[in-house]
């Protein structure tokens, strides 16, 4: 019986059962699923192989095997792979980074307690610090733990799937574009870096619960760091 590895694992769901102790869904012995399943053992093995590579197995020897949900790293190597094959390039992530941030700035308005609001603030008072001293690689990693505790605070699994894997193929691009940045806004003694404090916009946005000019905000911070990098402006979708 030929299928491709969707179908086997609607069929391996259906014959797993829950492991007890750790509630994995543990697959039964290749020799019953040849059984079971109707399926080579050569064919088999090569569906197994593929599910593995993509995450979604986990085959200790001695063990068992286990179906599971993958992280991000599968994202990842599409995302690696589409790059250097010339299907995707940096700037359909950037853009497609942006729109999610807007989405995601939005959404966090709605949901985003006083802690949340309190956590991004302390960021953004630790990117100012940062720079003020000097340490933009500190001030950088603030910057990103920003963006991703705002995902965490609308908590969509699809929107963390593609907020990490976007964030691991853009890293490079984003350390390289807070340089130029950086290098174009020199800081006086009491002075602050508006790549910084635009960040401050949004967190009162959503210490106002305002979805729109959550959005709004977003959208500024992306355009004064293009005013900088000298790129094209955000994208304006509603």
């Amino acid at each position: 019986m030929g299928m491709d590895p969707a179908q086997l694992v609607q069929e391996l769901v259906q014959l797993a059962s829950i492991d007890a102790g750790t509630d994995r869904l543990r697959l039964p012995t290749e020799r019953e699923l040849v059984e079971r399943l109707d399926i080579s053992r050569g064919a088999l093995r090569e569906q197994l192989s593929i599910l593995e590579a993509l995450g979604f197995l986990d085959r200790t020897q001695g063990r068992g095997s286990y179906l599971q949900v993958p992280d991000a790293t599968f994202v990842q190597l599409y995302f690696d792979l589409s790059e250097q094959l010339g299907h995707l390039r940096q700037d359909q992530f950037r853009t497609a980074r942006e729109m999610l941030e807007l989405s995601l700035a939005e959404s966090a308005a709605r949901k985003a307690d006083a802690d949340d609001v309190d956590r991004l603030r302390t960021l953004v008072d630790q990117m100012v610090q940062a720079s003020a001293d000097g340490d933009d690689a500190r001030a950088l990693e603030a910057d990103l733990e920003f963006h991703r505790r705002l995902c965490l605070i609308v908590d969509n699994p699809v929107f963390n799937l593609l907020h990490e894997a976007l964030g691991h193929v853009l890293r490079t691009d984003m350390i390289l574009r807070r340089k130029l940045a950086v290098a174009r806004t020199p800081l006086a003694a009491g002075e602050t870096r508006i790549i910084d404090t635009v960040h401050y916009d949004l967190v009162d946005a959503l210490h106002a619960r305002d979805a729109s000019a959550a959005r709004e905000a977003m959208r500024h911070h992306f355009t004064v760091f293009a005013s900088l990098t000298g790129e094209p402006r955000p994208p304006s979708h509603p």
